[in-house]
C-alpha cells in the first residue's frame, strides 16, 4: 500500500499528492509516469512523476478530477492509502544541452513540463517556459516553473492573466521574431501538442511531445495506448512517452481520445449519484 503523506489543491479540481513510494522514488527520472489503481476494483490510471525525493522515499503526484478514478484519488487524505502504484514506467527524458529549449505546458500539463524544465535547466540550457490555462484560477505551479526558467511567459484564454491567447499564439511569437531555438518541448491536452507541432514544423525546429493517450497496463501487453508515429504503431508506455511531434499522427490520437467518451460520462454519473445517495459526497 502506498500511504498519502501530503495533499493539496492546487487549483480547483486539481490536486497535488505526496505518496510513499520508495522503490519508485530511487529510479524515477523526469519525464517518466506511474500507473495508480486507487482500490482494488478500481482502473489502472497512468500519472505523470512530477516530483521525487529520494532520501525521503516519495513521488508527487498532480492530477485533475475529471472521471471516476481520479475523483476516488482526490477523496483520499493523508494517512490514507493507494492500492496501487507501479512504475517509474516510459522513458526518462533525454536531458542534454542543446542551448536554447522552449517548455510549453497547457493545463494540468503544466505538471508534467516542470521537472523536464527543471532538467533541461540543469544541463546548461537557456529555458523558455510558456506555460497557460483557461483562466489565472487554474493555473498551476507559476513559482515552481519560474525558478527554473529563464523566461516565463503566461497565458489564459481569458486574458485573465498573462497574455490573452493560448500558449502556442505565443510560440508563434517568438519564432516570427527571430528568436533563435534548438528545441521545443510541449506537454498538454493533445490540440495543444499537435498546434505546437505544427507551428515548429515550418522552421524545422526538433519539437518532443509526451503524449497521454488511453493507458491500461502500462507495459506494451495491453496496445490500447497505440499511437502512430512516422507511419508506425507504437506504444506509448514502453517506446515513449515522448515522440518527434513532427511524426506523430494527431488525427488518429485526437480520434482514439474521444472513443469511450460516453462510457466515461455514464460511468462518472452513475459514481456520483452513488456517491451522493451514500452520503459521503
Amino acid at each position: 500500500m502506498f500511504r498519502v503523506v501530503e495533499k493539496e489543491e492546487l487549483a480547483p479540481a486539481i490536486k497535488r499528492m505526496v505518496v510513499e513510494a520508495p522503490e519508485i522514488a530511487r529510479k524515477a527520472m523526469p519525464g517518466q509516469f506511474v500507473i495508480v489503481r486507487v482500490d482494488e476494483r478500481g482502473e489502472r490510471i497512468p500519472l505523470t512523476i512530477v516530483d521525487y525525493d529520494r532520501q525521503g522515499g516519495t513521488i508527487t503526484l498532480v492530477f485533475q478530477e475529471v472521471g471516476v478514478s481520479t475523483k476516488k484519488l482526490g477523496r483520499l487524505s493523508v494517512g490514507d492509502c493507494i492500492a496501487d502504484v507501479a512504475g517509474p514506467l516510459g522513458n526518462p527524458t533525454e536531458l542534454k544541452r542543446y542551448g536554447t529549449v522552449v517548455c510549453v505546458g497547457g493545463g494540468v500539463g503544466v505538471a508534467a513540463m516542470y521537472p523536464v524544465a527543471r532538467g533541461f535547466k540543469e544541463h546548461g540550457n537557456y529555458v523558455i517556459s510558456i506555460i497557460g490555462a483557461r483562466t489565472k484560477d487554474l493555473l498551476i505551479l507559476e513559482e515552481e516553473v519560474r525558478s527554473v526558467s529563464d523566461e516565463l511567459h503566461i497565458t489564459t484564454d481569458d486574458g485573465s492573466k498573462g497574455f490573452k491567447g493560448f500558449t502556442t499564439d505565443v510560440l508563434a511569437q517568438l519564432l516570427k521574431s527571430g528568436r533563435h531555438v534548438d528545441l521545443v518541448y510541449a506537454v498538454g491536452p493533445a490540440i495543444m501538442m499537435k498546434v505546437v507541432a505544427d507551428v515548429t514544423k515550418p522552421y524545422g525546429i526538433k519539437t518532443v511531445v509526451s503524449l497521454n493517450p488511453i493507458m491500461v497496463d502500462g507495459s506494451g501487453m495491453c496496445g490500447a495506448c497505440r499511437v502512430r508515429v512516422g507511419g508506425e504503431v507504437k506504444f506509448a508506455c514502453v517506446d515513449g512517452p515522448e515522440f518527434d511531434a513532427h511524426l506523430v499522427d494527431f488525427n488518429e490520437l485526437l480520434a482514439r481520445l474521444r472513443m469511450y467518451r460516453e462510457e466515461e460520462r455514464l460511468s462518472l454519473e452513475r459514481y456520483e449519484r452513488l456517491e451522493g445517495g451514500s452520503g459521503e459526497g
